[in-house]
C-alpha cells in the first residue's frame, strides 16, 4: 500500500466545504446545486463560512486537518479570494497537517481553467474536473457546458498547474455500448494524470432524467449491458495501472483521494455550507450525524441568526455506527477490520453470514483477517452490505 494513504486505524480529519451554485442544472444531477441569475454575494457567504467553521471548531477542537474538499455545485465559480478566506479561517481554528490535501471541484471550461493559477496561489493543491464524457453528443445530452476539446485543454492546464489532478466520467449512458465505452475509456486513461472517478449512470429521484425516463424518453442500458460496461471498466483500468481502490474510483499508487478515504474509512469530518453533512465524535455525545440547511439563502439566514446552519444533529446508536462503517468501508478494495466493527456496533459480524458470502464468491477474508468484497461482489455491493448488517 502506498505511503500516501494513512493507516486505516487513523482515518484523519477532513473539512468539506459546499459551494451550492452552478451555471445550469444538469439533468442527471440530484446534488444540492442551485442556479442564480444575478451575482452571488460572496462576501456575505465568506462571513457565514467563517462562522460555521468557528462553530464546528468549538464542537471539535484540537483536530489536525488532513484534507479539505471544496464540492458543489461548482466551486470553481468562486473567486479565488473566497477560497483563500475559507482556507485561512480553517487554519485559524484547527491545526493544518503539513501534507494537507486541498481539493477543488471544477468545470473543464476555458474560463475556469484560466483561474487555476489563482486557486493554487490560494492554497488548492488538487483539482477534480467534471468532464463526464469524451463524446460531444453525450456531453450535450448530459447538459454539460463544455466540449471534449475544452475538457482536454482544461485537463492540460490543470496538470501543468497542480501537483495532483483527477477527472470524472459517467458511463452506462443511453445507447452506449461496451465497445464505445472501451474506446472512450482508453482515451481517458491515456490522459489521466493519477486518478479517475468512473460513475455508472443512475436515474436519481427528482431529476430531469427521472422525468424523461418515466415518460419513456430516456432508455438506459439493460442490466446485462451494464454489467458488461462494468467489466470493461475494471479490465481497462487494471491494465493501465489505475485499478479501483473503491467501487467507482481508480488511481495510480499514491494518487488516491485522501479526503474521500476519510469518509470511507469512517473518520471524522466537518460539513460546512448549504446542505453539507458531517460526522463528529463529541465528548459524552458520541458520533453525531449533522446536516445543514440545504437552501443557500435559508442557510445564510440560519448562520447569521443562530451562528451555524445545522438543522439535523443526531447521535448515532451503536447499530447505526456499525451499519455506516460497513456501508462505507466495504466500498474499498482494502476492505474493513471486523474488530473495529465490533467496537463500533457492540457486536460481532455473524461468522455464518461471512462463510456463506465467502462460499458464494462475494466476500474474501484476507490473511490479516480483514474482510473485503470480491471483484464478483462489487457489482452487487448493496446486497452484500445488507446481508452482513442483518
Amino acid at each position: 500500500m502506498s505511503a500516501a494513504i494513512r493507516n486505516p486505524f487513523d482515518p484523519g480529519f477532513g473539512v468539506y466545504v459546499h459551494w451550492p451554485f452552478c451555471l445550469s442544472k444538469c439533468p442527471y444531477c440530484d446534488f444540492n446545486s442551485h442556479v442564480r441569475r444575478g451575482d452571488v454575494d460572496e462576501d456575505r457567504f465568506v462571513d457565514a463560512y467563517r462562522a460555521e467553521i468557528a462553530h464546528r471548531a468549538a464542537l471539535a477542537p484540537g483536530r489536525e486537518v488532513t484534507s479539505i474538499f471544496f464540492g458543489g455545485g461548482t466551486p470553481s465559480l468562486m473567486a479565488p479570494s473566497t477560497v483563500q478566506a475559507i482556507l485561512d479561517s480553517i487554519a485559524k481554528h484547527w491545526t493544518i497537517a503539513r501534507n494537507v490535501e486541498v481539493t477543488l471541484e471544477a468545470n473543464p471550461t476555458s474560463v475556469e481553467a484560466s483561474r487555476f493559477k489563482s486557486f493554487k496561489a490560494a492554497g488548492v493543491n488538487r483539482v477534480s474536473l467534471g468532464v463526464q464524457a469524451l463524446n460531444d453528443i453525450d456531453l450535450r445530452n448530459l447538459g454539460r457546458q463544455h466540449s471534449v476539446a475544452e475538457a482536454l485543454a482544461a485537463l492540460d492546464v490543470a496538470t501543468s498547474v497542480f501537483e495532483r489532478a483527477s477527472f470524472d466520467l459517467i458511463y452506462a449512458r443511453p445507447d452506449q455500448t461496451p465497445a464505445q465505452w472501451r474506446k472512450e475509456l482508453d482515451l481517458a486513461l491515456q490522459r489521466a494524470p493519477e486518478h479517475l472517478s468512473l460513475y455508472q449512470l443512475t436515474i436519481e429521484p427528482d431529476t430531469m432524467f427521472e422525468r424523461m425516463f418515466n415518460a419513456g424518453k430516456l432508455v438506459v442500458p439493460d442490466p446485462d449491458t451494464q454489467r458488461a460496461l462494468w467489466d470493461v471498466t475494471q479490465e481497462a483500468t487494471l491494465r493501465a495501472g489505475m485499478p479501483s481502490y473503491e467501487v467507482s474510483n481508480h488511481a495510480r499508487p499514491g494518487g488516491e483521494c485522501r479526503h474521500n478515504l476519510v469518509y470511507w474509512r469512517y473518520g471524522e469530518y466537518a460539513g460546512i455550507g448549504p446542505g453539507a453533512h458531517g460526522r463528529l465524535v463529541l465528548p459524552g455525545k458520541g458520533r453525531r450525524a449533522q446536516a445543514c440547511e440545504r437552501h443557500p439563502e435559508m442557510w445564510l439566514t440560519c448562520v447569521e441568526t443562530e451562528g451555524h446552519g445545522i438543522v439535523e444533529d443526531e447521535q448515532l446508536s451503536p447499530e447505526q455506527e456499525g451499519d455506516e462503517f460497513l456501508l462505507m468501508g466495504l466500498r474499498l478494495r482494502e476492505g474493513i477490520d471486523p474488530q473495529r466493527y465490533h467496537l463500533l456496533a457492540g457486536r460481532k459480524l455473524a461468522a455464518s453470514r461471512i462463510s456463506e458470502l465467502v462460499g458464494d464468491g462475494l466476500v474474501e477474508v484476507l490473511r490479516d483477517n480483514r474482510l473485503r468484497v470480491s471483484s464478483e461482489g462489487f457489482p452487487v455491493l448493496d446486497a452484500v452490505v445488507a446481508d452482513l448488517a442483518a
